[in-house]
This record gives structure tokens, sequence and C-alpha cells, in this order.
């Protein structure tokens, strides 16, 4: 089972550590090549798999008005790194202190006085320290000088840019989820637990689950998705809404999920949502007839849209 701390302690001896830094939003498609790399070579050295984060995100502290929201929540990001095969994840406290500390003062200090590593695999952009002056080629010589080994790796490529979460959150954000399915190696997903919602779904011959927002989390643009929804380990074929209800004037965001195949008993539950295509954006209906023709529209969409998705993955 994979061990979670939080700091570290110097007295601490770990088999032959071998780690990588970052914070790993999404774990997506070029933090699983890192984490592939870092897994293989503890396994070959019978050593440790390390991961160093942060807690809170660095940009939280050194730019607390940028609104940067989440790919992952903590435990969607740990559950994920136990899946890589990663042994401990250490998480430090991010502090202005902390972010004080010079290229070198960081590595004799954390990587090794606090982890004790013997190998490290960053990619190719890697800066550290104070204003992130110290650069991979500072890290490959002080690593030199504390005893441990530097591997450079370079970035993933998909259609001739660079995978990144900041390139997949613009993605989402812009509702094109299938394209950050690509980067992701997976459909994007929002968790959350069904709260009472006003019944208008049921009137409309679509009956819905509502789920509460994280504020923290990036959110698909508004509109109608076709989704597949987990409660309790069993998977749905879905069509999940996001919006204001501008049609009855409700005026707060929310996410709203309808389970095609029957009725379900959801208030309370956890609802795991994964969006797999969008099929249009939101819109304001003249009457309540209106926008229950659309919805059988896009109940036909969403269940093409899935037939397609199945077939693809072969379920």
């Amino acid at each position: 089972m994979m061990k979670v701390t939080r700091g570290y302690l110097d007295e601490v001896v770990r088999p032959y550590p071998v780690g990588t830094i970052g914070n790993f939003d999404g774990h997506h498609l070029g933090h699983h090549a890192l984490l592939k790399r870092v897994v293989e070579r503890a396994r070959r050295a019978q050593g440790t798999a390390v991961v160093l984060t942060f807690d809170p995100h660095p940009v939280k502290i050194l730019a607390p008005y940028v609104d940067l929201r989440f790919l992952t929540s903590w435990d969607e990001k740990c559950a994920r790194f136990e899946q890589a095969g990663i042994d401990e994840v250490i998480s430090l406290e991010f502090t202005q202190v902390f972010a004080s500390l010079s290229p070198e003062m960081f590595t004799e200090q954390v990587l090794y006085k606090g982890l004790g590593l013997k190998e490290i695999f960053v990619g190719q952009h890697f800066a550290f320290g104070h204003k992130r002056v110290g650069q991979i080629d500072d890290l490959t010589a002080l690593g030199g000088r504390f005893g441990f080994i530097v591997h450079s790796t370079p970035p993933v490529m998909i259609n001739g840019g660079v995978v990144s979460s900041t390139s997949i959150r613009q993605l989402i954000v812009a509702g094109h989820v299938d394209q950050a399915a690509i980067l992701l190696g997976r459909h994007y997903t929002l968790s959350g637990i069904v709260s009472l919602g006003e019944g208008r779904g049921r009137t409309l011959g679509c009956p819905t689950a509502n789920l509460r927002l994280s504020p923290d989390r990036v959110v698909p643009a508004d509109g109608i998705y076709a989704s597949v929804v987990t409660v309790d380990q069993e998977r749905h074929d879905s069509v999940a809404y996001i919006g204001t209800r501008p049609t009855f004037d409700s005026g707060a965001r929310g996410l709203e999920v309808s389970i095609l195949d029957g009725i379900h008993e959801l208030y309370g539950r956890t609802l795991t949502v994964e969006f797999i295509g969008r099929i249009r954006g939101d819109a304001q209906f003249d009457s309540a007839e209106a926008l229950s023709r659309q919805i059988t529209a896009d109940v036909d969409s969403a269940r093409g849209i899935l037939r397609r998705y199945h077939e693809t993955i072969g379920g």
C-alpha cells in the first residue's frame, strides 16, 4: 500500500529512493510517462519510488490573485499515484519561506537531507528554487555534489503540442472534453454528493440528480454532455447538464445528471460523472414543452455518442 507523508523527517531511511517533483494535477499522459520511468528505475534498483508534491499549489501562495482551478482532488491524485506504482507521496507545505529557498538550499535541505534521493527524474524545462532560477543544468551539478543522479525526461507531444495541465484546463473550460480526453488518457470526471433539486427534470420526463460543484475544480463549459455515471462501482450511460437553467431563471450554476437506463434513487449518494462528448451549449427555451422536445433530441444524441464510445473501448 502506498504511503502518504506530510512533511519529512531527516531520520527516515528509504531504500534507494528514486523520485520526481511536481503538482501532477490531472495525472495526464505526460505525468504518466514520467512516473513510469521513476517506478521502473526504483524496481530495478529494489528501491523506493517517491513523489514530492506541494500543498497548497505554489500559485496559491505566489500569485493568489490567479483563479487557479484543479483537474483532480487530492484523493484522486493519490489514487492515481498508487495506480502508477508509487511507493510514497511526500507532501510539503508550500509557504513564502519555502519559496525563498535558493536552488542550492532547496537541493541540500529537501532533496538530499530531507528525502535522501539517489536518483531524480524531471522534465527538460524543470525550474526550482527562489523565483525558479534553478534550471536542469543547475540541478545536475548540485546532484553531483550531493550524491544523486539527475535524469532529464522529454515532454510528451500530441498533435504537435506539449501535453500539459494548462492546455487540458483550457480545453475543458471550452467544452472540448473529447479533445481533453486525448491528452489525459481518459475522460475528465467530476464527483459529488447528490443534493435535493427542484424536481423539474421529472416533470419534463427526464429525472435528474443534482450535484454541487466544487469551487476549486475545473468545470466544463455550460451545455449538454453525453456522460457515464459511476454509482457504487456500477457504471450507467447518462446525460449531463451544466448551466444556470435559463428557461426557468434559476441563476445558480450547477451540474445535473440523468441516467438513461431507468429511474434510480440517488439522493445523498456519491456520483462520479465522466464527460464523454459535448452535444450542445446551454440555451433558453420559450416553454417547458419546447425544452422537453429538445431533451428528447439530446438523449438520442447522447445514446449515439455513447454507443460509439462503448464500441471503441470494446464494452
